[in-house]
């Protein structure tokens, strides 16, 4: 079973919930970009953070395997079950930033992971097996599974996060 009746479903469905996400940071401000509250495990900083490196993992994963190197899942030097440091190599890269920019940053990766998509066949997204990268674990997802799971879902989630966050920090 798949999650969207098409290809431009998903995109949709990745615009909507990118706009969603990155607006409520409209109201944080610049000095809480990196304050942590109780009940929120990750600073506004970070949440944004998190998307870029997935947004371009998943894109890197793919260019990668169309100039004929070898993919490495999740990324060289990082294992599935301990991505915690993965994270952190996100929250680094992307923590000389003031949020205006990350915000800017983000709208630019959503922009050029909606036209990464848009490359892709119907049958290359929604078939299982259509890129190497996607069957690099025992899940062996349709590239559709990746990009959600890498998009849509936590944008939803960390929309959450960062609603409960400005709750929190009286924003």
């Amino acid at each position: 079973m798949q999650g969207y009746e098409n290809k431009n479903a998903l995109i949709s469905e990745i615009e909507k919930t990118a706009a969603l996400f990155i607006g409520e940071f409209s109201e944080v401000k610049e000095e809480d970009k990196d304050k942590l509250v109780d009940g929120v495990d990750r600073t506004p900083a970070q949440m944004i953070a998190y998307q870029l490196g997935w947004l371009n993992l998943v894109m890197g994963w793919d260019k990668d395997e169309r100039e004929g190197k070898h993919v490495v899942t999740p990324c060289e030097g990082y294992k599935w079950n301990d991505l915690g440091k993965l994270y952190q190599s996100f929250y680094n890269k992307y923590s000389v930033y003031s949020l205006a920019e990350l915000r800017d940053l983000f709208d630019n990766t959503v922009s050029n992971f909606i036209k990464w998509l848009e490359g892709f066949s119907e049958e290359e997204i929604f078939t299982q097996g259509s890129r190497k990268w996607a069957q690099s674990t025992p899940s062996n997802w349709p590239v559709w599974k990746w990009v959600h799971i890498n998009s849509v879902a936590p944008f939803k989630s960390f929309r959450g996060k960062i609603r409960k966050w400005k709750k929190a920090n009286n924003q």
